[in-house]
């Protein structure tokens, strides 16, 4: 763990609560900045689909930590969508990638049923590298 990673006491109090969706837009935004080699708060746009509901809008949160981008300064949109897919894309380059869960994940998160299921999966997600919850696609 970096010096620059958000930790889960400060997102928790930004958020309110523990849960596997805040983790998880915290690291897809970590990810993306190390990814794209951007900046945080004005060097990246983030369009994200299929999270406009609770829990899963939960994700929203974690991606404006992480990545500092706000619906304040209009670089992140989230959009209807079946599915979760994050695009990011870096603003000076236009260099772009789309982030998916992977299945497994997709899996573990409908099977968490209770919220403290809920906080014990966000905790372990935290700890686990990005490569082995998300797939990431060049978007050219």
């Amino acid at each position: 763990m970096g010096n620059n990673r958000i930790m889960l006491n400060e997102a928790v109090k930004f958020h309110g609560h523990l849960g596997p969706y805040l983790v998880l837009g915290i690291l897809a935004g970590e990810l993306a900045i190390k990814k794209l080699g951007c900046k945080k708060h004005f060097g990246l746009m983030v369009k994200v689909r299929g999270a406009t509901k609770k829990p899963k809008s939960c994700l929203v949160d974690g991606l404006q930590l992480s990545t500092g981008a706000t619906y304040g300064k209009g670089n992140i949109h989230k959009l209807d969508g079946r599915k979760i897919k994050i695009e990011f894309c870096n603003s000076n380059n236009n260099k772009k990638f789309i982030l998916r869960f992977r299945e497994s994940l997709i899996q573990r998160l409908e099977e968490t049923k209770t919220h403290r299921d809920s906080e014990l999966l966000a905790k372990r997600l935290y700890k686990t590298d990005s490569h082995k919850l998300f797939n990431l696609t060049p978007n050219t």
